[in-house]
């Protein structure tokens, strides 16, 4: 982990509007019945991640997993998940478009083949999906965008980097009013390209991008619970994105990418990539925000660029943060399996102490 470099000064208890995340995977079945809570307990919207087995490629399949979450939650949860459809090199703009159009789905998820967990149905090649980006672009449907190139030759550290050349770059010049996400950003060239791009173009930034760097997967040996994908970059670029989270521009904004395994899909042969961060993200946000000396700059990141980007209201409600010491749990229980959180076993500075009372 990075050193830390904490302010005494900050404040004991900060109370920020309720926070949305803006990209999750909750999985489904008995997995998704555990972890649902942890990410329902801090935020009141997510856009959960459609790589289900099989993947959710259509307004059907959208509405029925987005039933199964709202039966999943908490009694008394007013939780809302917002949908995203899984393109394909199939993908059919009618069915696209009824979706966005019913409510189904805010946006659709562009995968490239084989770029992470439950991608392989993923697009192959962009211009397969020229007709239905050209009718997202036209009735303003986001479309979200894990940026990596897949190419065996390309280095792993080096393919968020070739995908805005090869990828983005010309995406956007093809369809210059098309909404997009950059998720997840793990490098100083993702930041910088959203940074100039217009504004219809953001980024979200996950916490673990945040505290970690490529060395961190190698301290005293693998670490399986810290691999991720994108994986993490080199200290420049782990830099680079804490300069952009905390800058106030509403061109980034938070998305966790939490994303559980059970542990015997982690510590294996060939280990899943995805970090479970919902039990500590906006713990995780608000030391990032405070090492930074912009914890006045928190409440945008996390709960009103997002909203703008997306076109919807704020949360009305807003929750309080308190600088006393978290106790991170070193596994949870999932079903019949168990996950390890990120930052299993630690201590964090910083707590979510739930809803606070409305001014």
């Amino acid at each position: 982990m990075a050193e830390q470099r904490f302010d005494d000064t900050a404040p004991a208890s900060l109370v920020i509007r309720q926070p949305d995340d803006w990209h999750v995977h909750l999985r489904d079945g008995a997995m998704m019945t555990q972890v649902l809570a942890h990410t329902a307990r801090q935020f009141a919207r997510a856009i959960v991640m459609p790589n289900l087995t099989p993947p959710v490629t259509t307004t059907q399949l959208a509405n029925g997993y987005r039933e199964r979450i709202l039966a999943a939650l908490p009694p008394g949860s007013t939780f809302e998940p917002l949908m995203a459809i899984y393109l394909t090199d199939h993908s059919q703009p009618d069915d696209i478009a009824e979706a966005f159009a019913r409510g189904v789905a805010v946006a659709c998820k562009l995968y490239p083949a084989h770029a992470t967990t439950n991608s392989a149905a993923g697009v192959t090649d962009i211009r397969h999906c020229h007709a239905v980006l050209e009718r997202m672009e036209r009735i303003g449907m986001p479309l979200l965008v894990h940026g990596e190139v897949t190419r065996r030759e390309v280095d792993i550290f080096d393919r968020e980097a070739v995908f805005i050349d090869e990828v983005l770059a010309p995406a956007l010049r093809d369809f210059p009013a098309l909404k997009v996400v950059f998720e997840h950003i793990t490098t100083a060239d993702a930041a910088n390209f959203v940074r100039d791009a217009p504004a219809h173009v953001a980024a979200t930034i996950t916490p673990h991008h945040l505290e970690i760097n490529r060395t961190s997967l190698f301290e005293g040996g693998i670490r399986p619970h810290l691999y991720c994908l994108p994986v993490a970059k080199r200290e420049s670029h782990r830099l680079a994105l804490r300069r952009a989270a905390t800058s106030g521009s509403a061109k980034f904004f938070l998305g966790t990418d939490s994303a559980p395994h059970a542990i015997g899909a982690k510590e294996s042969a060939c280990g899943c990539a995805g970090i479970f961060n919902a039990p500590v993200a906006m713990e995780c946000y608000a030391s990032v925000f405070e090492e930074e000396g912009a914890l006045g700059r928190l409440e945008g990141f996390a709960s009103e660029h997002g909203p703008a980007f997306y076109g919807l209201p704020l949360n009305p409600r807003r929750i309080r943060l308190e600088r006393r010491a978290m106790e991170v749990p070193a596994t949870i229980a999932a079903g019949d399996a168990r996950i390890v959180p990120y930052h299993a076993g630690a201590s964090l500075r910083w707590s979510f102490a739930g809803l606070a009372d409305q001014a």
